[in-house]
């Protein structure tokens, strides 16, 4: 047992440095994509007010420092072409994939290294956004980085129901992904304009046009479709899935109902102090869970942590992941149209389920991606219908 352990511990060691290596260039990146808007910014101005010679050349030719910096490089990149294309935007779009990518992949080890669904997955999605606390800290922490909102007691009490929502989508996500194949759980994941559309009706009176509601019909059908040829179904997986989809759906609305009080946008300041906000409370509503159903097995964790590098090794690699692909697609919808966003977001969900499941050796049975393609095509169908 022990030659066991020590065999399947020098396997896993290149697989742990190769995720090392590409979680600091994700996270090199990201934070490059994060800041990059910055480049938009005025010309930098001197204390006497004037503009430095540098950024009002840069202004008169109505070119960004890095297409300027291209186009003086033997010529090779049009300057019209270089100006029109949003840099920022594009690098917010691969990263966002990238992250979503890697944390499938990475925390599905993390799982699997853990034992499954009768491991930790409650405690593993718990210190995964615990990762994004410590991020968070640190970014209000480091000069010159991230202003620290300015919200008031009334302004968190109000924010409980958002970061509860989004403690339990997490939760029961990492559930669904520990119980069965990562490519079915995000299938079923995918139905969520279903649960959006009935809890927005039955519970905040909203309105649901026919097309939509029509529309909803591909998306059931498509993750039925999946279900009946899965080689990895578990009614757990499945049942884990649609109880994320419901908490995000709850989430949804009342996130809109939170950024609609007088003021609240201006105190706390960017969308990345609004999702840092929303996952502190959320960590500190999954610790009171994370005691009552795995707290008797604490130690066992500790002793598994420490003692396999591929649990440490993803799970903060994973979390990591979650907080800056989240982030990155904040920023994302925040500079697009809806349109952009179905479309982006259904290509996502495509690169996602057929990568994830080639990269970890899933099943992708005809039957299994016909449905896949129905339901993800009904979501798209759903998010442009009027």
């Amino acid at each position: 047992q022990s030659a066991q352990s020590c065999a399947a511990t020098a396997t896993a060691r290149p697989q742990v440095q190769v995720s090392s290596r590409m979680s600091m260039r994700f996270v090199a990146l990201a934070l490059l994509a994060t800041t990059a808007h910055g480049a938009s910014a005025p010309a930098l101005r001197l204390r006497g007010g004037t503009t430095t010679k540098s950024s009002a050349v840069v202004a008169e030719s109505g070119l960004t420092p890095a297409s300027r910096c291209l186009s003086t490089r033997g010529g090779g990149v049009p300057s019209g072409v270089m100006s029109k294309v949003d840099v920022p935007l594009l690098s917010y779009f691969a990263f966002w994939y990238l992250g979503n990518y890697y944390y499938n992949i990475a925390n599905k080890q993390c799982l699997k290294a853990a034992g499954g669904a009768a491991g930790f997955p409650m405690t593993i999605g718990v210190l995964q956004l615990g990762v994004g606390v410590l991020y968070a800290l640190y970014m209000w922490a480091a000069p010159d980085s991230r202003s620290v909102p300015s919200v008031t007691k009334d302004d968190l009490v109000k924010m409980l129901p958002v970061g509860f929502c989004a403690m339990g989508a997490h939760c029961f996500s990492v559930f669904a992904l520990s119980a069965g194949a990562v490519s079915f759980g995000q299938i079923v994941k995918a139905a969520e304009p279903a649960f959006a559309a009935v809890v927005s009706t039955a519970v905040y009176g909203k309105s649901i046009s026919t097309a939509k509601w029509l529309a909803l019909i591909p998306v059931i059908g498509g993750v039925v479709l999946a279900s009946v040829k899965e080689l990895d179904f578990a009614w757990s997986a499945l049942i884990a899935a649609c109880t994320a989809n419901l908490f995000a759906a709850f989430k949804a609305n009342e996130n809109k109902k939170l950024m609609e009080t007088p003021g609240l946008k201006d105190r706390i300041g960017s969308v990345g102090n609004q999702f840092a906000l929303t996952t502190i409370l959320s960590f500190l509503f999954g610790l009171p869970l994370l005691l009552a159903r795995e707290g008797h097995k604490w130690s066992e964790f500790v002793s598994l942590f420490r003692s396999n590098s591929v649990i440490s090794t993803n799970l903060f690699t994973s979390g990591l992941y979650f907080y800056l692909y989240n982030e990155l697609s904040t920023l994302t919808i925040k500079k697009t149209s809806a349109t952009t966003q179905s479309v982006a977001n259904t290509a996502k969900r495509v690169i996602v389920i057929v990568g994830v499941a080639l990269a970890l050796g899933e099943s992708l049975e005809p039957i299994k991606m016909l449905g896949c393609g129905i339901g993800i095509g009904g979501v798209l169908l759903y998010s442009l219908v009027k």
